[in-house]
């Protein structure tokens, strides 16, 4: 681990995981051989499984619950409050709505995940979409607020399968 990164004591890292420069993790739980780039952000209560592939400056707030074979592009940030405010923060009263990722996810730099959302299994999620609704299993999202343009199995999207 880098030593310029704050890694709280009850981060649990899985064997073969490699955590990059400034990053910031706290109470989280990361699986096995996944990479953490730099400067990414995951609060207590985050869970990331195995063979997950973050970039720079992703942000994964508490509850945050990410599966296997999860690729987050940059600046990809997750959300688990509609409605924030520095007085439910401060008396830490907030309501959460975590996302939750499936397995086999792909999620393109620049998007934004509101809370409570739920992404399907193998779906593919489009460079800065707004994400505002629970994604179906193997679909392609894209825009904003994300729309479903195509289901992965398509033959057009055989390249990334």
């Amino acid at each position: 681990m880098k030593e310029n990164s704050i890694i709280r004591e009850d981060v649990k890292i899985g064997k073969n995981s490699k955590v990059w420069n400034f990053c910031n993790l706290y109470g989280c739980k990361i699986g096995e051989n996944t990479q953490i780039g730099s400067y990414c952000e995951i609060k207590e209560g985050a869970e990331v499984g195995d063979n997950c592939r973050f970039q720079s400056y992703v942000f994964v707030p508490e509850g945050t619950k990410i599966g296997n074979y999860v690729f987050i592009g940059p600046r990809v940030t997750f959300l688990n409050d509609k409605y924030p405010t520095s007085k439910k923060a401060i008396e830490k009263k907030w309501n959460l709505e975590a996302a939750v990722v499936e397995d086999e996810v792909s999620i393109g730099g620049g998007v934004t995940i509101l809370p409570g959302i739920r992404i399907g299994k193998g779906s593919m999620i489009g460079a800065g979409s707004v994400v505002t609704k629970n994604v179906p299993e193997y679909t392609v999202i894209c825009g904003n607020p994300a729309r479903i343009i195509g289901n992965v199995k398509d033959n057009k999207y055989k390249f990334v399968i």
